[in-house]
């Protein structure tokens, strides 16, 4: 990725502008004050010493003169300071160093009697001579007390005036370069982020296939790559996870219509020949015949409407239900040309609506008496947390190519036989999806009888004195219609 920002993208009103000017205020706020303290105290630093020197040859000096008139030449006492001038208040030189005859009066400053003494830094605009580092002392507090000056020349480069200037300078400097540094660091922790955006603009929500590739660089703009990466991954699942269920729901209301279409064309057809031929109409054959149809009809209306309400979220009453008396009771009351043969424990509980696992249990059987050649059995035990219910048949079987084809909505290995034996092609579904929402399962394999066992597995329910109030409810209605 590249590290910074094109000029002609970034807004004043953009985070980079904003942390560099943020990034410049703080530093001005910061390094002005301190530059100029620090210029003060160099110097200071570098005037002490000519400056204690200048006040102690300016002290003995104006106490000779206080001791006696001083006139003419005057003898410096302090090694270096070699510019003394005694000034009267009328600013005649009265007495000078040899270093300062010839001279007018080193400076017009003219300390107050209530402030005697005062440091005077006198440069001279464009001679390049230099700067006169002085001390100012009255000789006594009258108002026509004459003043002594004492001090020496010192070099341009030496005075506070270049020290403020260096000062000023360096502090300039540093602001600056730290607001190009934060303009550069915020250009290459930003970058990423606007190529990021660009490249995210660029994905098509019809392909969202495409991947954004990692930065060379760590750190939390990688984490972020790889969130966003992760992301699209997840639509993109979910993209086809609700592109395959609109195709399934289209295939379901095709396959639907196609379902009622077969027989509702059949009834149609005799109803039109008997109208036709009235006189060679076989009535109570026609009656019969139709009922089949309308049979035939109403299960697959029965069926779809329990398919649209397993989705449903309205609670349901979940109870205490011992399959080993579901399964007793169920195979009692039918009248099947295989009787099931039995293998149950005693009291298999499970948390369930009694109604829909009933429903399952049915769905299984029909389908089991369907395909059978001689024998059905039913099996129930305790495998771990769950029970387990089988419902086995020793028909033809089922290839493993087909054995999860066959939960799906009017699917038929054999739709011919099927059909004519009254399968609406939508139990095994339903079957399914009530164990879905019980939290169990149902799979088929290869029966030890030779053909084919469907077996699911439900949660079993928890002793009363250990039950959970947190345990799962499924929420499907009751199924019947």
């Amino acid at each position: 990725m590249r590290p910074g920002l094109p000029l002609r993208r970034i807004s004043l009103g953009s985070t980079r502008i904003r942390l560099t000017a943020m990034a410049m205020g703080t530093a001005f706020a910061l390094l002005v004050p301190l530059g100029m303290v620090g210029a003060s105290a160099a110097a200071h630093a570098s005037a002490a010493p000519d400056r204690s020197g200048a006040r102690d040859q300016a002290g003995l000096t104006a106490t000779a003169a206080r001791i006696r008139n001083l006139a003419g030449t005057i003898e410096p006492h302090i090694p270096g300071i070699d510019l003394i001038q005694v000034v009267g208040a009328d600013q005649r030189v009265i007495a000078a160093s040899p270093a300062a005859r010839g001279r007018g009066p080193l400076s017009q400053v003219w300390p107050s009697p209530a402030q005697p003494q005062a440091d005077v830094e006198v440069c001279a605009t464009g001679t390049g001579r230099g700067c006169l580092r002085l001390a100012a002392v009255r000789v006594s507090p009258s108002p026509a007390s004459p003043v002594v000056y004492a001090g020496r020349m010192v070099s341009p480069m030496a005075s506070s005036r270049v020290f403020r200037l260096c000062w000023t300078a360096q502090i300039g400097l540093l602001i600056l370069l730290a607001t190009a540094a934060t303009w550069r660091l915020t250009g290459r922790t930003l970058g990423p982020i606007q190529l990021l955006r660009a490249q995210l603009a660029a994905i098509n929500v019809s392909d969202l296939s495409t991947r954004i590739p990692y930065p060379s660089c760590r750190g939390e703009v990688a984490q972020l790559v790889r969130t966003i990466n992760h992301t699209l991954g997840r639509l993109e699942e979910a993209k086809a996870s609700t592109e395959q269920a609109l195709q399934r729901q289209r295939q379901f209301a095709s396959d639907a219509s196609h379902e009622l279409r077969t027989p509702l064309a059949g009834l149609r057809v005799r109803l039109e020949d008997a109208q036709m031929h009235p006189l060679d109409t076989d009535l109570p054959d026609l009656v019969r015949h139709a009922l089949d149809d309308l049979d035939r009809v109403q299960g697959i209306m029965t069926d779809l409407l329990l398919l649209a309400r397993l989705g449903a979220t309205a609670p349901q009453a979940i109870q205490k239900v011992d399959l080993t008396s579901v399964v007793r009771t169920e195979t009692g009351r039918r009248d099947d040309r295989h009787p099931a043969v039995l293998d149950l424990p005693e009291r298999v509980v499970v948390d369930a609506v009694p109604g829909q696992i009933a429903r399952v249990l049915t769905n299984l059987l029909d389908n089991a008496q369907r395909h059978a050649t001689s024998q059905v059995r039913v099996g129930l035990r305790r495998s771990g947390s769950h029970a387990e219910l089988t419902v086995s048949d020793d028909g033809g079987g089922v290839p493993p190519a087909d054995q999860e084809r066959i939960f799906q909505r009017f699917v038929r290995l054999d739709e011919a036989r099927s059909r004519d034996r009254g399968g609406t092609g939508l139990g095994l579904a339903i079957a399914r999806d009530i164990a879905t929402a019980h939290h169990g399962t149902l799979h088929v394999q290869q029966a030890a009888i030779g053909g084919t066992s469907f077996i699911m597995r439900l949660p079993l329910a928890a002793p009363a004195e250990q039950a959970s109030p947190q345990r799962p409810q499924p929420t499907p209605p009751n199924p019947g219609t």
